[in-house]
């Protein structure tokens, strides 16, 4: 596994970055291809916060989590990944047979947000392949990013471009492309 460390607003001493990557580098055994993780430190308010971003293939597993010490942070962090991990156990391994952490890209399926003119200012741009998959690996993807939508091509639909959304009741919605 591969590991990028960002500390923003603080210094932290080589040992925390060593115990986190002793920590996170467990995780290693889920996946079947090399993974990158990214672990972001900082503190907020008087608590150590810790980001964990692990991509691998298509799959991307993102948590969060804050407590008074950095490596109790990095502790609580792992645990709340390997949870996410075994409750999509049955999930996950249904999309690695298929071969859901191959990551290929094509010109086809990039998307590249279009810039607005006009008064509404675009802070931040994101480009990524937008993979063919059915409407529950969608959810799941979406689950395991914590994002409240997520961009797909639906397979049901023949490879149009549609999306997942949470929705305020708990339930899921789908916005679908026309044509």
């Amino acid at each position: 596994m591969k590991f990028t460390f960002t500390d923003k607003k603080i210094n932290l001493p080589n040992y925390v970055h060593n115990y986190a990557e002793k920590k996170v580098g467990k995780l290693d055994r889920y996946f079947k291809e090399d993974a990158a993780a990214a672990v972001t430190f900082s503190v907020e308010k008087d608590r150590n916060k810790v980001e964990i971003t692990v991509r691998s293939g298509s799959t991307i597993l993102r948590v969060s989590e804050s407590t008074s010490d950095m490596l109790a942070s990095i502790d609580s962090a792992v645990t709340m990944l390997e949870r996410q991990i075994r409750k999509n156990k049955t999930r996950l391994e249904k999309r690695l047979r298929q071969g859901a952490f191959e990551r290929t890209v094509d010109e086809e399926s990039t998307f590249v947000p279009m810039a607005e003119e006009g008064e509404y200012d675009i802070v931040r741009t994101k480009t990524f392949p937008i993979k063919p998959m059915t409407r529950d690996e969608a959810i799941l993807q979406m689950n395991l990013l914590s994002h409240s939508f997520y961009a797909f091509k639906d397979e049901a639909a023949g490879g149009a471009f549609a999306v997942v959304y949470r929705r305020n009741d708990g339930g899921y919605g789908l916005i679908e492309d026309e044509t």
